[in-house]
């Protein structure tokens, strides 16, 4: 079983579609349930049989207990790919968006990551955290989402301290910017018309978590061309 947050749209959507075509178990979150239909109805009616959506806020406890409470056995791999963006000037920028951005990229992680290694520490359960190359450098009008994406890693990186020795494998993926409606939503203006789609930084980080008996793909980062 292959667990994806963030599936409604994105990368997120775009993994579902890649994995669904290999016949995987899939579990598939997100908060838009008409998003995840449409997604859903994308794929073969074979496929959709091999799929459970459900709607999910990963910044709230209850609703990241219930996602993994569906699976009755360890899941192989988490995909967490659940967040949005924020940009401005910071003196432009609204408090409530901003304890939003907090809400979707940094109280969504820890929540899943607290559930993932309370149930599954000492599973073989490869645990892959979506972030940005905004959680490697700085960059203007980005200061907020930036700072997020930082104190994401430096949870991943906290964590795989703590998981020294334990079975589950915390995978770091930095993807550089990609042609979706991201930046719609983001309220940031920008031609992404030399930006990778959706689909094909799907295909890269799906080949890079193809594991070896001895090694894996622990950091990522995907950049554009």
């Amino acid at each position: 079983m292959i667990v994806i947050t963030g599936a409604s749209s994105g990368l997120g959507a775009a993994l579902t579609q890649h994995y669904a075509a290999d016949d995987c178990q899939l579990l598939i979150s997100g908060r838009s349930k008409q998003k995840l239909a449409a997604v859903t109805a994308t794929l073969t009616p074979a496929q959709q049989d091999k799929v459970v959506s459900q709607v999910a806020d990963l910044s709230v406890a209850d609703d990241v207990s219930r996602l993994f409470s569906q699976l009755s056995t360890p899941p192989t791999t988490v995909i967490h790919c659940a967040g949005s963006g924020y940009f401005g000037p910071i003196e432009q920028q609204n408090p409530q968006a901003i304890d939003q951005l907090i809400s979707n990229n940094l109280t969504s992680s820890i929540l899943v990551l607290r559930e993932l290694v309370s149930r599954y520490r000492d599973h073989k359960v490869n645990v892959v955290v979506v972030m940005s190359t905004a959680a490697l450098a700085g960059k203007a009008n980005e200061s907020t989402y930036c700072a997020v994406k930082w104190a994401v890693k430096g949870l991943v990186e906290s964590l795989r301290l703590e998981l020294k020795g334990c079975p589950m494998k915390l995978i770091a993926v930095y993807p550089g910017g990609m042609a979706t409606d991201f930046w719609s939503t983001s309220g940031k203006d920008i031609d992404t018309s030399s930006f990778m789609t959706a689909d094909e930084a799907a295909l890269m980080l799906k080949n890079a978590l193809v594991a070896t008996q001895h090694g894996y793909i622990s950091d990522l980062t995907i950049n554009r061309g």
